[in-house]
């Protein structure tokens, strides 16, 4: 298969994640209106894979549930106990038989992995010719993660997890980020002979690597651009980082296409969102689900839009809305609240203190102050 069309990718979302503390699996969590699973799948499925592949384990159903509710197509495999990440590999091959081609593996729980960078490691394994072709960064403080291991030439000889590295080793600041690119029979072979010698007792992926290199195959790395695009998350500090790391993607995305956004520290939007040239977002502004924002509208200060449609022209400021429509050259606000299907027609107007729910305004007419409308068409 060509980099741009691997024959799988498999993405790793047994773990537990207890660091969470959270009754929701950690894959779930949410960021920027897209659970962690979520963001992994849109990565692989922007490489159009012949197969896509989502390992579980802990609440099985649930994240099963939720993968197949992105990516219909998914094909669910089940850990039957956590055995490391070799293992869950194994239990792929072992479930759905030998896949000729090149496989990538990923995580559920490192969404800001960009498609990019995973086309990137895709390339770089083709072009190569390797067996196995490593993702790496590096990093300021490597603690936590396997380390790379290269010899006088700079060729990749191993990889050494962090409780099993010499104080050498762990000094090494080339990071394994857990993604690799596998020439899927090479893989199916190697992961058979994959020790569980170590201070887990688990097989880890990272040891085809050297299983693979041992057998006289070539072995190579990708050094990711970014460092950050590695960074799993497995606490809520660290979903908050990730989440203020991929809303600034999103911010700076579009202040390029032409939005204005006046204080990107307190404005946050959902990946799903889409803004036209010459929006201007006011400060303490949340645009969530769906919403679409027309050719310059302005929206905030102190607004949170779920699922709306804001036309051209429009102005919403100090407002709620969900579910609502507010119609080109509409103004709305402040301290106005639109339930869900709550209509405004051009050149409507909701004041101040003013609720709407399952109701239409027509063109040009103005809700009065202090009204609540519901159910009702006026104007």
């Amino acid at each position: 298969m060509s980099a741009s069309h691997p024959a799988a990718v498999i993405i790793l979302a047994a773990g537990e994640g207890t660091r969470m503390k959270s009754a929701l699996p950690k894959v779930l969590h949410p960021l920027c209106g897209r659970s962690m699973l979520g963001h992994a799948i849109a990565a692989a499925q922007d490489l159009d894979p012949d197969r896509l592949v989502v390992v579980v384990g802990h609440a099985r159903d649930q994240v099963g549930a939720h993968a197949t509710g992105e990516a219909p197509d998914a094909r669910i495999v089940i850990q039957d106990h956590q055995g490391g990440t070799g293992h869950a590999v194994r239990s792929v091959i072992e479930t759905i038989g030998l896949i000729p081609g090149q496989v990538i593996v990923t995580y559920g729980d490192m969404p800001l992995l960009r498609p990019a960078t995973l086309a990137a490691l895709a390339r770089e394994h083709d072009e190569a010719g390797n067996a196995v072709t490593v993702l790496t960064a590096r990093v300021p403080d490597p603690t936590g993660y396997g380390r790379i291991v290269r010899d006088a030439t700079g060729a990749l000889t191993g990889i050494v997890e962090q409780r099993d590295a010499t104080e050498a080793e762990r000094a090494i600041d080339e990071i394994n980020s857990g993604c690799y690119a596998f020439d899927g029979e090479l893989l199916a072979d190697a992961i058979k002979r994959l020790p569980s010698a170590n201070a887990q007792s688990q097989e880890y992926l990272t040891d085809v690597v050297g299983i693979l290199r041992g057998d006289g195959h070539p072995v190579g790395t990708l050094v990711a651009a970014d460092a950050t695009e590695v960074e799993g998350v497995n606490d809520r500090v660290q979903l908050a980082q990730a989440r203020r790391i991929y809303n600034d993607r999103l911010l700076e995305y579009w202040m390029r296409a032409g939005v204005t956004i006046v204080d990107p520290a307190t404005t946050w939007l959902d990946v799903q969102v889409t803004l036209a040239q010459d929006v201007e977002i006011g400060p303490s502004t949340q645009l969530q689900g769906r919403t679409t924002v027309g050719t310059g509208a302005q929206v905030g200060p102190g607004v949170v839009l779920k699922d709306t449609v804001v036309g051209a022209g429009a102005s919403v400021i100090n407002a709620v809305c969900d579910q609502s429509e507010i119609g080109p050259e509409a103004t709305v606000g402040p301290y106005t609240r639109l339930r869900p299907g709550s209509r405004l027609g051009r050149g409507a107007r909701a004041g101040s203190f003013v609720e709407m729910k399952n109701a239409v305004v027509g063109e040009g007419t103005k809700v009065p102050h202090l009204t609540y409308v519901g159910d009702a068409d006026i104007g």
